[in-house]
């Protein structure tokens, strides 16, 4: 356990910090997990929106810094293309 002063303020910041981090991420993933559910159900207008609702998350966390903006760029790639092909 730290005994500086300041050390034990980063060990508080680090923790704000991993729990937001964690809350977002998750948040990602489950807006990732709904387009892949609407298109194992072959529902177009469902992945479409889906899609919509995940690109805007993803996007969040890129901004925030979560995600590295090639990472969520690749992210929204993968998906986009999982949704058109299912035309």
């Amino acid at each position: 356990m730290a005994n500086i002063k300041s050390a034990k303020k980063r060990i508080l910041v680090t923790e704000t910090k991993t729990a937001r981090n964690k809350a977002i991420r998750s948040k990602v993933k489950t807006s990732i997990k709904k387009v892949y559910a609407a298109i194992e159900a072959n529902d177009k207008a469902a992945a479409q929106s889906a899609l919509v609702a995940a690109t805007a998350e993803i996007n969040k966390a890129a901004t925030k810094g979560v995600y590295h903006k090639n990472n969520s760029s690749r992210k929204i790639s993968r998906l986009t293309k999982a949704v058109n092909k299912l035309a």
